[in-house]
């Protein structure tokens, strides 16, 4: 038997349906069908179904015998499901990847009958909101009934978010009743019946907010139609389960929400419609009002439902037109009140700023910054250890930007960014070392010296090498760049290579310490006990594979969208593997799985704990290749849009003519390598060996050391 079964209505979705077919055929998990409805839609959407059928065996094409409206097509598809479970998925909306891998898992650990799943919305402009529901899903218990749990009625009542064992339908003979809000009759009736519930907190379906079409924004009488269908769930409740007085309460309460929700939505429909519609709701108030109540929500709302209870919708609409305006007025004046703060401490800063430049520099003050003030790491983080080592009388202070502030070490001076210390300190500082640029307003002055590490080998083309591929700019004011760098008197590079690079990328005036990379000197002088040792801190099994999964930004991708379908990479790695994802921190967090087989380490603070722990990095076109290759351990290169990373962004030279192992530009390659054991054999150790020889070659774990002597100590030299 199919294990599951995706019921697709289709209708007048000519401009989504190819998305989100695109989105269930690419997914790793395999052993499912598509039941797709076409309900007599009047556009090319039975074509594009056409089309896809006969490509793909899995996609089965049922066509109506007329429209049906969009709760009956999905009894249609019912019919013709054959999978154990089955999925009520909207047309115009798509699946994450890895979505269907996750829920069947989900589903044979805990033999549900019923899978409710996480979604985020995607707005017409690109606006994405998380899952609102992630943290209840996440509460909730692994397995239970809704007597268990009741809180399950607050979340989103549709079908899409929902996957269901087909017996348990069939058997007690749920189907979609006709016309608008259908999902109100289907959702809440299964919810009760069901005698086993599970979820599952990651995004699985991005539902599309249309700018058009939605029927929260159509205009009409139908929308009357919501009560017909909760008199219908209610009815069901009742013959299906026996509520307890807690359900029974909270299944109202989500009733009256969804009936004042309905009401807000309609607003612009005749007065005499939503006074109609709010009779109706009153009376169904007082018709189904538990015996024992109800909670009553809080603030606002809890009022509203008091207004419904009296039956005065006159008074509901001067409620909501008062409450309307002392929101609006709030959010203007703390949006007033926030810009006048931001604006009132900026320019305190700047004035404190000027005033702390005409006093004298501290000839002990040493300050640190990294990624956009992230906080300790990288470069700077190795060259501020050694300094504590050689030149004690140095006093380091890091700036951290607000956010990360409380995650700073114990015991680290810092400051935060914007604040008067932060302006005395880089108005002050003797010594500033960062690994990226110190901000526009930055004064350099007489007597202080700046040290810029960088913070990678380049295979993308930096600076001012840019300009020749405007496509992957992100700031495209090269004055602006070329004054910052400017106030470098110092430039570290891992190599020779990087020291051309950096000679066309950046023309200012400046000293070059071609000296290796100070952060890889932890991993030159590393031994088999600190790797022993960084797998025990991430908790990895001994014995175990780890693959060490770090990919790059893409600036032409939509945020949350990956090249890798991590879990099923996992699955294809094997049973004794470990693959460890760290997502580049420029990219929309994803949700991968985590357990043995995968693990998101996006968050870990030091990425070398990561190179230790990994037996092979796979990356496509990230810096880590330069710093993994300092270990001597195998190396994976995933280049499937080589052509255009290398055109659209630009490089510095060819990474698949000269990389540094194995390479795979196909999905399949890629596994074939792990699989049969090439990425390691003595062809990619080859490879490596030269790839070493031209980017390793300074690696010998002083380089912190050659810095901090040079510019601390020039003196000496």
């Amino acid at each position: 038997m199919t294990f599951l079964s995706i019921v697709l209505p289709v209708y007048k979705v000519q401009g989504y349906l190819r998305q989100c077919l695109d989105s269930l055929l690419s997914q790793s998990f395999t052993d499912f069908e598509i039941v797709a409805v076409d309900d007599r839609s009047p556009d090319y959407s039975g074509a594009i179904l056409a089309e896809y059928a006969a490509r793909d065996p899995r996609v089965r094409v049922v066509t109506a015998p007329e429209n049906l409206g969009l709760g009956r097509a999905r009894n249609l598809g019912l019919e013709h499901a054959t999978g154990e479970y089955v999925w009520f998925v909207d047309s115009d909306d798509w699946l994450s990847d890895g979505a269907l891998n996750a829920a069947a898992e989900r589903l044979r650990e805990t033999d549900a009958d019923l899978l409710i799943v996480g979604w985020d919305r995607v707005h017409w402009d690109g606006r994405v909101q998380a899952g609102t529901a992630r943290k209840s899903l996440a509460a909730a218990p692994d397995v239970f009934s809704v007597e268990q749990w009741p809180k399950v009625l607050n979340i989103l009542h549709v079908a899409w978010n929902k996957v269901v064992r087909r017996e348990f339908l069939l058997r007690l003979g749920f189907v979609f009743e006709a016309g608008w809000y259908e999902d109100v009759s289907f959702s809440f009736p299964v919810m009760l019946a069901a005698p086993r519930i599970s979820t599952l907190p990651r995004t699985c379906v991005h539902y599309r907010q249309r700018r058009t079409g939605a029927i929260t924004r159509t205009v009409g009488d139908r929308h009357f139609e919501v009560f017909d269908h909760w008199e219908h769930a209610l009815a069901l409740a009742t013959k299906y389960a026996s509520p307890t007085d807690e359900v029974r309460g909270l299944l109202f309460r989500r009733m009256i929400w969804h009936f004042l929700r309905v009401l807000r939505h309609d607003a612009r429909v005749p007065r005499e419609s939503r006074v109609r519609f709010f009779g109706r709701m009153s009376e169904m108030y007082k018709t189904h009002l538990p015996p024992g109540g109800y909670p009553l929500p809080a603030r606002t709302e809890g009022v509203r439902y008091r207004m419904v209870a009296g039956g005065s919708y006159r008074s509901l609409r001067v409620f909501d037109f008062a409450v309307g305006q002392a929101r609006r007025a709030k959010r203007l004046a703390r949006r007033a009140a926030g810009w006048v703060k931001r604006r009132t401490r900026q320019a305190a800063g700047q004035v404190y700023y000027r005033v702390q430049l005409r006093l004298p520099v501290d000839q002990s003050l040493a300050l640190y910054g990294a990624y956009w003030f992230r906080g300790v790491s990288c470069n700077p983080a190795a060259i501020a250890a050694k300094a504590a080592e050689l030149a004690p009388h140095l006093r380091p202070v890091w700036v951290v930007a607000e956010p990360y502030a409380k995650a700073m070490p114990a015991g680290v001076d810092h400051v935060v960014a914007g604040t008067l210390p932060y302006y005395r300190a880089i108005a002050r500082a003797r010594y500033l070392v960062n690994n990226v640029n110190w901000p526009n307003r930055m004064v350099k002055r007489r007597g202080t010296t700046h040290v810029m590490t960088h913070h990678g080998t380049p295979l993308k083309r930096m600076g001012a090498d840019q300009a020749d591929h405007p496509a992957g700019v992100k700031d495209p004011d090269f004055q602006a760049q070329m004054r910052r760098a400017d106030r470098w008197d110092y430039s570290v590079t891992a190599n020779p290579f990087t020291t051309v690079a950096w000679e066309s990328a950046y023309p200012c005036s400046h000293e070059t310490l071609e000296v290796g990379y100070p952060r890889n000197d932890r991993l030159a002088t590393a031994t088999a006990a600190d790797s022993a040792a960084a797998r025990e801190r991430l908790g990895i099994p001994a014995g175990r594979r780890v693959v060490l999964y770090m990919p790059t930004h893409r600036e032409w991708l939509p945020g949350g969208r990956r090249v890798l379908d991590t879990e099923r990479f996992a699955e294809e790695l094997g049973p004794d593997s470990t693959l460890l994802v760290r997502e580049h921190y420029f990219t929309t967090p994803a949700e991968p799985a985590s357990g043995a087989a995968v693990v998101d380490v996006s968050d870990h603070p030091v990425v070398e704990d990561l190179y230790l722990a990994a037996d092979v990095l796979l990356t496509d076109y990230s810096s880590a290749m330069f710093d993994f290759a300092v270990l001597d351990r195998p190396i994976v290169i995933f280049a499937p849009d080589w052509p255009v990373y290398r055109d659209v962004r630009g490089v510095y030279f060819d990474l698949l003519a000269e990389p540094p192992g194995a390479v795979a530009t196909e999905y399949a390659a890629l596994v074939g390598l792990f699989q049969n054991g090439s990425y390691a054999d003595e062809s990619a150790a080859a490879v490596r060996a030269s790839f070493r020889r031209r980017f390793c070659s300074l690696d010998d774990g002083h380089a912190a050391e050659r810095v901090v002597r040079r510019v601390f100590f020039p003196t000496n030299q």
